[in-house]
């Protein structure tokens, strides 16, 4: 497995165009299978898990080609809705697909997904949704097969906001006979790109951003082309380096309005931030400052997959914080290997209680997961000495090779690959 090491205690510095999002890009590219011919995304990353969507699609007959930021397909050869189980035990977000394929074909054969082991994420709530729509679903073990003659409009209340099943249930919706409305409905960003790339093909779907999704069902979608919206993840994590490093940056190609939450957290620990247009200016050159309590919800609160990356820095804040995860209850993992570097980190159930330390220190950690990956890079770069960080498939999966994004700003920050003969090269 490929490992990075970071030399760390240099401010990061300089200018950084962001990424497309991936969370954006992989739902996209799942609803192109509603319609027959040739479709272009652009702005797609180069992404372990862009890599196995592609080859799922593949599989399934679709010509899938990813040049730069750019994926053409050709969904006319589009031939299967059984989707092989070890592509999918690679990502959960081949969950996507189910949706989709059932409205293009009416049956659909799946696995349960693999992924991130950040804690139970069940997917009843996109099976009872499209059986809402008409579906009848049949379980053995791990494959579950859906089918329906014909999808058929119907009023959805998802008991959680459930950023999956609302996408899923927008795009069987889309080719189905009727009105359809999902109450409770998720409101990320991403589904709003969604609707909109869906629109473009020829969806009437409108409420995106808000708790309640109306989609009017059509007989069919046309192809386009479509580019989808910067990662605002990514944008979060670099914009949370630059302040555990207490540096400069500025980040080109953001979306500030989908980063309101995070915006609030950095300014109330003393990081200066400037928004102009899609740019953010991020800049400090002082200890932060401790957070009483920040608490991880549904958009548009403070967000999951940023909690790891803003532990870092209240681990270095002056003052005690506390953190609330309420999503995963597996998301704590990279306490234990922030411990390793200095952190005084406490965790009862659900909570964790920050207690800053004046700096941290390199040590050999692993990353248990994406974001908490994304963290302990950040850990690595605002600690003194060296730092590797082992597992980096997990990273992977959601930066576009971190090392080289972060080496622009002058982080020195090297990745090493083994080959056969067991030596590490760079």
């Amino acid at each position: 497995m490929d490992k990075l090491v970071i030399e760390g205690g240099k401010p990061l510095s300089g200018t950084i165009v962001i990424q497309g999002a991936k969370n954006a890009a992989l739902p996209i590219l799942a609803a192109c299978m509603l319609v027959e011919g040739k479709v272009t995304i652009d702005h797609v990353p180069k992404l372990l898990d862009i890599d196995v969507m592609l080859n799922i699609l593949r599989e399934l007959g679709c010509r899938a080609e990813h040049d730069d930021q750019t994926v053409r397909l050709d969904t006319s050869s589009l031939h299967s809705s059984h989707i092989p189980e070890a592509l999918m035990r690679q990502m959960r977000s081949s969950i996507f697909l189910m949706g989709p394929l059932l409205a293009r074909f009416g049956e659909v054969t799946i696995y349960q997904p693999g992924g991130c082991a950040i804690g139970e994420r069940k997917i009843d709530l996109h099976l009872s949704g499209l059986e809402a729509l008409g579906a009848e679903i049949e379980e053995d073990g791990s494959r579950i097969v859906c089918y329906a003659k014909k999808l058929m409009g119907a009023e959805i209340h998802l008991d959680f906001p459930s950023v999956g099943a609302t996408e899923n249930i927008m795009m069987a919706a889309v080719l189905a006979e009727g009105l359809t409305t999902i109450s409770n409905a998720a409101r990320e960003p991403e589904i709003q790109d969604l609707q909109h790339f869906l629109n473009r093909m020829g969806a009437k779907i409108i409420g995106a951003g808000t708790d309640t999704i109306t989609v009017e069902g059509v007989e069919k979608l046309t192809p386009c082309s479509y580019q989808v919206i910067p990662d605002r993840i990514v944008t979060g994590t670099v914009m949370v380096a630059a302040a555990a490093t207490r540096g400069q940056v500025t980040l080109l190609n953001t979306c500030p309005s989908h980063l309101t939450s995070l915006i609030h957290v950095l300014r109330r620990t003393g990081v200066q931030i400037a928004v102009d247009g899609d740019i953010i200016k991020v800049g400090t050159a002082s200890r932060p400052k401790s957070i009483d309590r920040i608490v991880t919800s549904p958009y548009p609160a403070f967000p999951t997959d940023l909690q790891s990356q803003i532990m870092v820095l209240l681990a270095l804040a002056d003052g005690v914080s506390v953190m609330k995860e309420t999503i995963f209850e597996g998301r704590f993992k990279h306490v234990d290997e922030l411990a390793r570097m200095g952190a005084d980190i406490r965790v009862d159930l659900s909570s964790a209680f920050i207690r800053g330390v004046s700096r941290l220190y390199g040590a050999t950690v692993e990353a248990t997961d994406l974001r908490a990956g994304a963290a302990l890079v950040i850990a690595g770069l605002a600690a003194q000495g060296k730092t590797v960080v082992e597992q980096v498939h997990h990273i992977d999966r959601g930066y576009d090779r971190i090392e080289t994004m972060l080496g622009r700003l002058g982080a020195r920050i090297t990745r090493f690959s083994p080959v056969p003969n067991n030596t590490i090269v760079p």
